[in-house]
C-alpha cells in the first residue's frame, strides 16, 4: 500500500499546497512551509521573511520496517506502527549508558538521550527556520564525519556515533573545542544548518591544507587533522596582518564550510539573521500604527 493511499487524504500532507519537498534521500524528505499561514498580527514581518528564505521547515520520515534516532525533543507525530525507545538498553546497562550520554552531552552540546523509532509508518519533525541537510555518510569515507556543535537532528539507527575528540589542544582555542559528534558506517544522517545548502563550500583535501578564519566548518572528514595556528609564522605578524589564529586542516578529506556566517557558527548563526530582520520589520510597524 502506498503513502499516498494511506496517508495524503487523511493528514493534509502531500496534497497540501502550501507545502512543497525540498530535497529527499533515501527515506528522509525535508518539507518547507511556503508562507506563515497562521501569522496573526505581524504579517508585514511574515511577507519579508518568506521573500528572505526565512521559512518553517519539517523533515518526514517514512519508516518500512527500520529504525531511526533523532534528537531529543524532535519529534511532532508519528503514524502507523512505529514503537519508540530511548536506545540505552535496560537495567544497569541503561544506567551506564545514561551516565556516558550525560558526560557526551556536557562536551560536545548533544542531548544525553536520542530516541529510536522503529516499525512501519510515518515520524514528521517539528519545525524549525534553520535549513535541514540530508547527508549519506557513507560518503566520508570509513572514518566518518566529525559534527560541528549542535547541528545533529536524525540519523539511520545503524549508524555508529561516537565522541570524536582532538589529537592535541590547540584546537580548543578554534571554537570547536576538544571533543564532537563522529558519524560513521552506511546510512542517511540530516542535520541543521543556519545558511541554505546553496551557500555552502565544499573543499576535497588530497594530503593537503585547508586554513579557515574562524569557526565556519559546519563539518569534516574523521581523517584530517584539525589544529589552530597562528596566521603568520611570527607572533608579530600574526598581529599585523589582523588575522590572529586560524583553524587548520590537514590531510585527506573533505571540508564542509558556511562562509556567509562569521564568529561561532551556531551562536551567530540564524538567531543573528532574525534579528537583522525583526528591527526593521518592527519600526516599519511601529510607524505604521502612528
Amino acid at each position: 500500500m502506498t503513502t499516498e493511499n494511506r496517508f495524503s487524504k487523511q493528514i493534509n500532507l502531500e496534497n497540501n499546497t502550501n507545502m512543497k519537498i525540498i530535497s529527499q534521500l533515501g527515506n528522509y524528505a525535508v518539507y518547507e512551509h511556503e508562507r506563515d499561514l497562521s501569522c496573526d498580527d505581524n504579517c508585514i514581518g511574515s511577507y519579508f521573511a518568506k521573500e528572505m528564505n526565512v521559512r518553517r521547515r519539517q523533515l518526514l520520515l517514512t519508516l518500512n520496517g527500520g529504525a531511526v534516532k533523532i534528537q531529543a525533543g524532535a519529534m511532532q507525530w508519528m503514524f502507523g506502527d512505529i514503537e519508540s525507545e530511548t536506545g540505552l538498553g535496560s537495567g544497569v546497562k541503561a544506567v551506564g549508558n545514561l551516565i556516558k550520554g550525560a558526560v557526551a552531552s556536557m562536551v560536545t552540546k548533544e542531548s544525553a538521550v536520542k530516541p529510536i523509532y522503529k516499525g512501519v509508518g510515518l515520524v514528521m519533525l517539528e519545525p524549525t527556520y534553520k535549513n535541514i541537510i540530508l547527508e549519506d555518510i557513507a560518503s566520508w569515507g570509513d572514518e566518518g564525519v566529525v559534527l560541528d556543535d549542535g547541528i545533529f537532528l536524525a540519523c539511520d539507527s545503524q549508524l555508529d556515533a561516537k565522541i570524536a575528540a582532538r589529537q592535541n589542544l590547540s584546537s580548543a582555542f578554534g571554537g570547536k573545542g576538544i571533543f564532537n559528534l563522529c558519524l560513521s558506517g552506511h546510512g542517511i544522517a540530516a542535520l541543521e544548518c543556519p545558511i541554505p545548502k546553496a551557500e555552502l563550500i565544499e573543499f576535497t583535501l588530497n594530503n593537503d591544507t585547508l586554513k579557515i578564519d574562524g569557526n565556519m566548518a559546519v563539518m569534516w572528514s574523521k581523517s584530517l587533522n584539525f589544529t589552530v595556528e597562528r596566521s603568520s609564522k611570527s607572533l608579530i605578524g600574526s598581529m599585523m596582518n589582523k588575522e590572529g589564529l586560524i583553524n587548520v586542516y590537514k590531510g585527506t578529506g573533505k571540508v564542509i564550510m558556511a562562509p556567509t556566517v562569521s564568529g561561532t557558527l551556531m551562536n551567530n548563526g540564524l538567531n543573528s539573521e532574525a534579528k537583522a530582520v525583526k528591527g526593521p520589520l518592527e519600526g516599519y510597524k511601529h510607524s505604521l500604527s502612528e
